[in-house]
């Protein structure tokens, strides 16, 4: 048995890696001041905490009451586009947060910490993969990815090399499954938790111009595993940044496709059908993302289990989608 502590365990990825220690029986606990969380994401056997992460004081008594020996930093405030609305609760929460966890981790004798990164930190990359050594150009970055990109350059600096713990950074690629945002997140959902409410009700799917930009996806359940395998691996620990996508990407065209029931379905016919709805244009976002993910296979031992269109299919089964 390990006692971890999961920073955001309520929330989308946090929980399911909360119930994931749980089920392999270790003493499981939360921290999460509940500003996306939900109580549905709870487990009983994962009391949570209800602390903002960049309160450090506070955070120190939680610290002080579980005494983890690892921990699972997936506590942010996430999206791109509300970030440019209010970028200074951005950097209290994804940057002195990281610091604070930091910190804790250090003075409490941490063994390691694995940070959730997010694939917004290469900024716009032309290039048909992206891999963790490419350069990074801060211009091309928002807040989000910048705090983000900032929560890395952390765990590196204040981590085993100047005396903290061991770390692991896994910059995620779009992840979706079960408990991901939905509309009633707000307007700034994930794409196909907002095509799936849509679908349920009836309503036509709000495509964001132009259809064409494609993502990687990668399904919830093959992030978690990914991240118990980051907390054991005795090749990593050393603040590395490692890719964790499906290394595949699709059209939010062809993810429409699928919601619908109409995989070959060309763009026009939904339009023309009434299926499909265009919709404002989001600020901050990039044409593509693909992750070479050849260094999670070499230092985790880890690829992608779902496959995309079964990941969709789970999903439409789950929201009664026909």
């Amino acid at each position: 048995m390990t006692r971890i502590l999961v920073t955001g365990g309520m929330g989308f990825i946090g929980s399911h890696i909360a119930d994931a220690c749980v089920a392999r029986g270790d003493e499981v606990f939360s921290v999460d001041d509940m500003h996306a969380g939900k109580d549905e994401n709870a487990n009983p056997k994962a009391p949570n905490f209800l602390v903002d992460i960049s309160d450090h004081a506070e955070l120190e008594k939680v610290f002080e009451k579980t005494r983890p020996e690892i921990i699972f930093h997936c506590a942010a405030l996430a999206r791109i586009q509300p970030s440019f609305e209010n970028p200074e609760r951005y950097f209290d929460v994804n940057s002195i947060g990281t610091r604070n966890v930091l910190v804790l981790a250090k003075t409490f004798g941490i063994k390691r910490v694995i940070y959730s990164a997010s694939s917004s930190a290469y900024g716009d990359q032309d290039a048909p993969a992206l891999k963790e050594e490419m350069k990074i150009v801060s211009q091309s970055l928002h807040p989000y990815g910048s705090t983000k990109r900032m929560g890395e350059m952390l765990m590196k600096d204040m981590g085993r090399s100047t005396g903290g713990p061991e770390t692991v950074c896994l910059r995620y690629f779009n992840v979706y499954g079960p408990r991901q945002t939905t509309t009633v997140d707000g307007p700034y959902a994930t794409v196909i938790g907002i095509f799936l409410d849509q679908a349920k009700r009836g309503e036509p799917l709000t495509v964001v111009p132009d259809g064409h930009q494609k993502r990687d996806f990668t399904w919830v359940g093959d992030v978690v595993r990914a991240n118990l395998l980051a907390s054991e691996s005795s090749e990593a620990g050393g603040g590395e940044i490692i890719n964790i996508g499906s290394g595949e990407n699709h059209s939010v065209w062809e993810v429409a496709g699928l919601v619908l029931g109409e995989k070959n379905s060309v763009p026009e016919n939904m339009l023309s059908s009434g299926k499909c709805v265009m919709a404002p244009e989001r600020r901050g976002e990039v044409r593509a993302t693909l992750a070479d993910i050849s260094l999670a296979k070499k230092l985790l031992n880890w690829s992608p289990e779902m496959k995309f269109e079964d990941g969709i299919r789970k999903l439409k089964e789950m929201h009664r989608i026909v």
